[in-house]
């Protein structure tokens, strides 16, 4: 009976996703229909665009010609009718001589002949009509403003959609997800030597296999990309796997998407507990800051109310003006409406839990602190850590231990053990904890010098754990552990200590 019934729950749970994953492919569908419907009328507005500028371009070359052969027809037209003018004036002078010289055949007076012939010659030798050139200076034929638009004509019959690039091919294997950044490799399915730029779009998702049209990211586009590989860096991996695609571009279209490749870049998130931290921390997602004034002034404001004054406020603001000892500071007693839910720590125990439980596989987050904090601790605790506890003063808590208050040390903590560490303390520190092979590694973030190493068996879920006292962390988390830090752990070298080794030193 039992076992059918896992069965049927093992059927029922691959129905569901089987359901899933074919609801997702019917969105994607229809998501396409929709694309294509709108990518078609857009694709038919550049079209009417691109032959209304033809169109625009071949009127702009009509005008220009029927310009030109206008202006050659004004011009000859000019030329000859000028010609016209000077022959009909030459002609009328002309036939005013000749009519004066036809008269002069009948003078009978042998002087007023004589006279009447010598001008005659006179004007027949400065007569226009004998310096006219009787050719035209222009001819009528136009044929030089001729057009054969055979070619063109040829040219614009052969005009079709310019070749699209493929898709190119994205290569899992090639690609590579480390040290929060990812490596995306591709090739083209043949050799495409128009092939201008590549643009590759990403998205995070939590999600694996092919990408999902609802309750997803927007792409984001990298352009103009001119090799067959990209990196992204800096990322933070504050989802469990990435998709990405891209699409080859010439210098006039794109082509299509490659199919969508999902890569896996899950890292250790989580934020400070702001529930469960001491009072004096002032706390906000991945920050934390010592704030004296955090019970006291709670304190006061409780104690004003009741008494319906503010004299227990001014006098205990002086009271905390300066920065107290981590030795007197003390928070005192509080009703249980100042703290409410959040009274996990008390007394000098400045700390506070990371709001993730880590309970198998390798993580890595790392730290930094303010230049003027005093005094602070990094590294994990058991969930049972009890709320007078400081970390590394107990067995379930491992952490480094920064002191900056009066003399400065740098320690290894654990069990109410001390190991001082005889490295300069780093303006970054890394936190590398393997749970499954039982080790807690702090680094130096930046160089990725290993600092100290705990070797022991975790047998309970684990917490980041932190101490401030006057100053403030910031924390970096959705890391991958670093390739640097990776080799290290391969070849561990003598700076390695570990929790029994702490049982020997004298405690603090």
């Amino acid at each position: 009976m039992d076992s059918q019934k896992e069965a049927l729950q093992r059927i029922i749970s691959t129905l569901a996703n089987k359901n899933d994953e074919i609801q997702n492919f019917i969105d994607t569908l229809n998501h396409t229909l929709k694309g294509v419907q709108a990518n078609s009328s857009n694709i038919l507005s550049e079209l009417d665009e691109e032959f209304d500028s033809l169109y625009s371009i071949l009127d702009e070359v009509k005008e220009g010609m029927i310009n030109s052969i206008k202006q050659e027809q004004t011009r000859k037209s000019q030329e000859l009718q000028s010609q016209i003018s000077q022959c009909n004036n030459a002609l009328e002078n002309s036939e005013e001589l000749l009519e004066f010289a036809t008269r002069s055949l009948d003078i009978k007076e042998p002087e007023e002949f004589s006279k009447a012939a010598r001008q005659i010659k006179d004007r027949v030798t400065m007569a226009s009509a004998f310096r006219l050139s009787l050719k035209p200076k222009v001819s009528d034929n136009m044929t030089h403003l001729m057009v054969d638009f055979s070619q063109e004509r040829q040219m614009l019959q052969t005009l079709k959609f310019l070749p699209v690039p493929k898709a190119p091919e994205i290569d899992p294997v090639e690609c590579l997800v480390a040290d929060n950044s990812v490596t995306v490799a591709w090739r083209m399915p043949e050799e495409d030597n128009k092939i201008d730029h590549f643009i590759l779009e990403h998205r995070k998702t939590n999600f694996d296999g092919l990408p999902r049209v609802k309750d997803e990211q927007c792409w984001e586009i990298i352009d103009n990309i001119k090799g067959t590989e990209y990196t992204l860096s800096g990322l933070k991996f504050d989802s469990k796997y990435m998709n990405f695609r891209v699409r080859a571009c010439n210098k006039a279209v794109a082509g299509e998407y490659s199919d969508p490749v999902t890569l896996e870049t899950k890292a250790l998130n989580f934020n400070l507990d702001n529930s469960s931290s001491h009072l004096n921390l002032k706390v906000e997602d991945t920050c934390v800051e010592w704030d004296p004034t955090g019970g006291k002034g709670q304190e006061s404001k409780i104690k004003g109310k009741e008494n319906k004054g503010s004299v227990h406020v001014t006098s205990l603001k002086k009271h905390t003006s300066g920065t107290p000892s981590p030795k007197r500071t003390s928070v005192g007693s509080r009703p249980p409406a100042v703290r409410g839910s959040r009274d996990r720590f008390t007394g000098e125990s400045y700390t506070v839990l990371g709001d993730t439980a880590i309970e198998s596989g390798q993580h890595y987050w790392e730290v930094k602190a303010q230049k003027d904090c005093k005094s602070y601790s990094v590294g994990v605790a058991y969930k049972t850590l009890g709320k007078f506890d400081q970390l590394g003063k107990t067995n379930t808590s491992w952490c480094i231990h920064v002191n900056n208050w009066l003399q400065n040390t740098f320690a290894a903590k654990h069990n109410n053990k001390v190991k001082a560490l005889d490295v300069t303390v780093p303006e970054k520190i890394g936190v590398f904890c393997d749970f499954d092979g039982g080790q807690l590694s702090f680094y130096d973030a930046n160089s990725k010098q290993l600092l100290y190493s705990f070797k022991t068996k975790f047998t309970q879920p684990l917490l980041p754990g932190f101490m401030v006292w006057c100053g403030g962390l910031s924390l970096s988390t959705g890391m991958q552990v670093p390739s640097a830090v990776r080799t290290l752990q391969k070849s561990e070298n003598g700076m390695t200590g570990s929790a029994s080794s702490l049982n020997n030193v004298v405690t603090q």
